[in-house]
Formats: C-alpha cells, sequence, structure tokens
C-alpha cells in the first residue's frame, strides 16, 4: 500500500480542492494517493481511513451494499483500460457501510516523475421532481441521443476540412450557443507558445469575435495547479470560475484567465486539452456568463469529447500544411527559372494533382551547355508525391552533370543516365525528352533530341500547322534493358512553336492517348498566333487536364526571322 503523502506532489491537495466535487487520486495499483475535503464529507470518512487502500476494495458496492466483483464494476474495468470514463448509477460504501448512489468521472492523472494515476471524481444525486428535474441550462439538457448526435456531428464537420481557421469556426458553431455563451480556444504554436486564438460570444445566433482578447499568452508553467495550466500541459480537464483565479496570480496565464473573467463576465466555465495522439495541441474553454447555471462535473466528459475530436481535426490539418510548406519549398527549388537565352522565348507551367503535395514526379528543366547549346528536359517520375519528387531531383542533377560535362548527343547522355537509375538513385522508372537547341550559321534553329517512352514534342508553326515530332522514340528509364538509343534532329521553322509536356495533359478518364493527343494538337494550332504566355495558358485552359495526375509544360519559341526576336 502507499504511504499517505509520502510521493504525492505538492500541488495535488490545492488541485483537488479546487474541484467542486468529490475527488480523489489513485496511484497505477488503484490505492487512494489523496483526496479533498469534498469526498471526506460526502463518504462519511476521515482521509486517514481512504489514503493508501485500495478504491475498489474500500469503496465500490452493489445496490445493496454487497462487495462488487471486479469483472462486474465498469469503474475498475475503466480503470484498467486507463482511458476517461463516466458512469451513473453505481454505489460507494458511506462511513456507515450504507450504500450510496454516485455518479463519477475518472481520467489518466500524471503524478509526476512519469507514475502514471487515475484521477476519480464523483458526486451523490440528489432526488429531484417537477421543475427541480431539469437543471437551467443546454448541457443538461441534452439527451443521451442528442450528446451522441452532437459527436457524430462534430467529428463529421471537424474532420471534413484541412483548414485550421475553418476547423476553429466550425468548433465555434458547434458549441455556441447549444452549451455555452462563450468559447475561448488557446492552441500551442509549434515553437511550443501559446496563442489564444478565438474569443468568440453568442447572442442569439449572433457570434462575435472579440479581438481584443486574443493574442499570445504566457509561457505554460511546469508546476502550476490552475484549470488552464494544467489543461495546456495535458494533465486533465476542469472547471472554474472568477473565483478560481482571485488569489494572487501563479503565473502570467493565471493574470491573463482573470483578465478574461473580468472582460466577459463568465462567472462558470469548463477547460478541456485540446490534444491529438501525439501531443497536447491546446485547450477549449466554454463560458457561461448570460446563460443561467454552472457547469458540472457532469458535463465534462461531453465537451473533453468534443475537444479530443477538435484535437484530431487540428493534428491532421497541421500535418497537411507541414507537408504543404515542405512540397512548395521543394517546387521552388526543383522547378527552376528558365535561362535567358538571345532569341528565344521559354515559359513553364507546373500543375500538380488536386490530392497531391502540390510537387511530384513531373518536372521540366532548360539550361545552358558548356558549348553554348540549351538542353531542354520534361520528364516523369513514376508517381505524384514527395517521394516522386525526391526521385526527380535525383535524376534532374544526374542529367544535369551528364549533360554539362558529356559533349555528346542527348541519346548518350539518356544512356549514361539510364545506367545510373537503378544504381544511385531511388527511382523505379521514369519518362523524358532530352533536347539541344542550336543556332546555325545561317541564323537559323536546330533541334536535336531523344525519347525515352514520353509522349512526343509537339512543333506548331505560325501558320497553325501542327504535327508531332515522333522519331527518336526509346525505352523508358528503369527497364534495365541495355539498348542502344535514336537521335532525331530538325530544323525549327522561323516563329514556330514547340511544346514538350508530360502525360497528365493528354490522358482523361474514359478518353484514348489518341485522342487526348489529337485534342492536344488542334488547340495548339488554332493558338499559334497568339504571344506564348498567352499560348500557354489557354492551351491550358482549353485542354483541360482533368487533374488525376501532375503536368508540366515547357514552351518555347523561336524567332519570326533568322537573328529576329520571337514574336
Amino acid at each position: 500500500m502507499t504511504e499517505p503523502g509520502n510521493t504525492v506532489p505538492r500541488e495535488l491537495d490545492p488541485a483537488l480542492e479546487a474541484i467542486g466535487t468529490g475527488a480523489y487520486v489513485t496511484d497505477e495499483q488503484g490505492c487512494i494517493v489523496a483526496v479533498n475535503s469534498r469526498a471526506e464529507r460526502l463518504l462519511g470518512r476521515p482521509a486517514a481511513e481512504l489514503l493508501g487502500q485500495d478504491a475498489h476494495d474500500l469503496l465500490h458496492r452493489g445496490p445493496h451494499g454487497e462487495p462488487l466483483p471486479t469483472m462486474q464494476c465498469g469503474m475498475r474495468q475503466a480503470f484498467h483500460a486507463g482511458t476517461p470514463a463516466h458512469g451513473d448509477g453505481d454505489y460507494f460504501a458511506g462511513g456507515d457501510g450504507a450504500p450510496m448512489p454516485v455518479s463519477w468521472t475518472i481520467t489518466p492523472y500524471d503524478l509526476g516523475d512519469d507514475r502514471p494515476g487515475t484521477l476519480v471524481v464523483f458526486h451523490v444525486p440528489q432526488p429531484v421532481s417537477g421543475a427541480e428535474a431539469l437543471p437551467d441550462h443546454p448541457a443538461a439538457t441534452l439527451t443521451d441521443f442528442e450528446r451522441l448526435a452532437l459527436l457524430a456531428e462534430t467529428t463529421t464537420r471537424l474532420t471534413s476540412s484541412l483548414e485550421t481557421e475553418e476547423i476553429l469556426r466550425r468548433l465555434t458553431a458547434l458549441v455556441l450557443p447549444r452549451l455555452a455563451d462563450w468559447v475561448v480556444i488557446d492552441l500551442i504554436t509549434e515553437r511550443d507558445e501559446v496563442w489564444r486564438t478565438a474569443v468568440v460570444q453568442a447572442d442569439g445566433d449572433t457570434l462575435t469575435h472579440h479581438e481584443d482578447l486574443e493574442g499570445p499568452m504566457p509561457p505554460v508553467p511546469e508546476e502550476s495547479s490552475m484549470p488552464l495550466s494544467r489543461a495546456l500541459r495535458g494533465v486533465a480537464s476542469a472547471l472554474a470560475g472568477p473565483e478560481t483565479y482571485q488569489g494572487a496570480p501563479d503565473s502570467g496565464i493565471a493574470v491573463e484567465q482573470r483578465r478574461l473573467f473580468e472582460a466577459t463576465g463568465i462567472h462558470s466555465a469548463a477547460i478541456a486539452p485540446i490534444r491529438s495522439t501525439r501531443e497536447v495541441l491546446g485547450a477549449l474553454t466554454l463560458g457561461r456568463g448570460k446563460q443561467q447555471g454552472r457547469f458540472t462535473i457532469a458535463d465534462l466528459p461531453l465537451i473533453e469529447d468534443i475537444a479530443r475530436r477538435a484535437g484530431l481535426a487540428l493534428d491532421n490539418a497541421r500535418l497537411f500544411q507541414r507537408q504543404r510548406a515542405v512540397a512548395e519549398t521543394m517546387q521552388n527549388h526543383l522547378l527552376p527559372q528558365m535561362p535567358p537565352v538571345p532569341g528565344l522565348q521559354m515559359t513553364v507551367r507546373y500543375l500538380p494533382a488536386p490530392d497531391a503535395s502540390q510537387v511530384g514526379g513531373d518536372w521540366y528543366d532548360a539550361f545552358t551547355l558548356s558549348d553554348g547549346a540549351t538542353a531542354l528536359v520534361v520528364g516523369d517520375v513514376l508517381g505524384h508525391d514527395l517521394e516522386a519528387a525526391a526521385g526527380m531531383a535525383q535524376l534532374r542533377n544526374i542529367l544535369r552533370a551528364y549533360a554539362w560535362a558529356q559533349k555528346e548527343p542527348p541519346s548518350r547522355i539518356v544512356e549514361r543516365l539510364d545506367e545510373a537509375i537503378t544504381s544511385i538513385t531511388d527511382v523505379a522508372m521514369a519518362t523524358l525528352v532530352l533536347a539541344r537547341v542550336t543556332q546555325a550559321g545561317d541564323g537559323r534553329w536546330e533541334l536535336s533530341w531523344t525519347n525515352a517512352g514520353h509522349p512526343p514534342p509537339l512543333l506548331v508553326t505560325r501558320d497553325g500547322l501542327a504535327e508531332y515530332l515522333t522519331d527518336g522514340h526509346g525505352l523508358l528509364l528503369g527497364t534495365g534493358l541495355r539498348r542502344p538509343r535514336p537521335d532525331a534532329t530538325a530544323v525549327l521553322p522561323p516563329g514556330c512553336t514547340l511544346v514538350l509536356y508530360t502525360d497528365g495533359l493528354i490522358e482523361a478518364p474514359g478518353r484514348t492517348l489518341d485522342e487526348g493527343l489529337e485534342r492536344l494538337r488542334q488547340h495548339a494550332a488554332a493558338l499559334a498566333h497568339r504571344p506564348l504566355p498567352s499560348f500557354t495558358d489557354q492551351l491550358l485552359r482549353r485542354t483541360e487536364p482533368p487533374g488525376l495526375d501532375d503536368v508540366a509544360l515547357l514552351a518555347l519559341r523561336v524567332p519570326s526571322r533568322p537573328g529576329g526576336i520571337p514574336s
């Protein structure tokens, strides 16, 4: 048995006394290590008779006062499960041995030094009748069905968004004015700072934000026993009122809480941690100002469930936003700006698949080679996620290095890349077109290229003749087959436009690949007279990529006359 008072944190006793009904704490064996004075009065037992005793053996009884087998005790089963639980219609043994009906709530409790404990809060229901049978606040009048419906609605509405602001807006609308007329949401940022994100008041159906009460908060004190501080540490839910913060403040957060109660007129509040499966994300406070009736311990399980669901939704949103930020940073670094090439115009566009992370395996590239030629690349690594993006970055960098160092035709550069792909990259398969653009002595522009399993480049003259460059086609990368790759060459007519693209531009459900290619050809021919930026944007709009895959597009235009400026 635990020796009374030896290993109990100093903050425990005042924390229990702040609870407005009977409360005691057990260790991991189920022995009582702390008890408040209200529990002593309700049980008719002094603390000396409670401390160190097994709570189940000492207190839990059947309706006739008989000892209750462990397997029939809902509280004991919840204790072993280590999860919050609530029960009604159970019985404790009073000091005189007579059974007394109790309603109870238990929740895990941190005893410090990594020692798990359990907090038990209970009260003895009083017989009521007539008008007194229903408390005068909304939460108490909810039936069990209405509570389940509210929780179901909370889950559905909160988890259907991945935007933090929208989740908080929906959370506020769910609880106001149904459960309270004030909601306060404090969130812990990724830098472990506390930010009072929302203070909202309900006046009927009108919700008013009080921005003057929002903003940065002091740090979370490690030892404070005040309700909000404990909630932000994930220790426990609690009830609070203006009187809770009338004493000497133990932290900056206590000062802000006193200011909150004074400014809002809240006379009763329930505070619950907002937590995910990994960490504490903040705290949810529901307050009553104009609404009559005080929150009771029986209201906490519902509020905890709402806060728990909010925590899961917020955690999903944070993970999504973090991934999106990483992806956008990768996109900015992996998809380069086009180099200035005298006499040539180039535009590029990248459309990520909607369900991807804003970047994927499709890419474009253009860079000047050591002999003065311009290299053009459009490629596609299998997949449209961060893993595909990482593989794409490996291929792009290796290809750049080979193309710069080896003064060889495109086919030989791609052969070297194919030999390296399985040995020094994480890429399984990929397709690409590698092209060289050079200016001949007579001022004309020439194109040489090789195609590794990629959709063919499209050449559009300024008069609207459009044809695919189907020569130079070879196997995709990563097959393991070592076969010579072909090169192809073509003279670029004055004023023509060369379009390199990935298959997301031409593939769509219910449409064959040939139909997609023909659709692209027709629209490109019709847009041949447009300035290049307009040509590129309109081509994307008219072909209407279905968004099932990423789209990378590179368009190049040569001058209308040798040595001239592109139109």
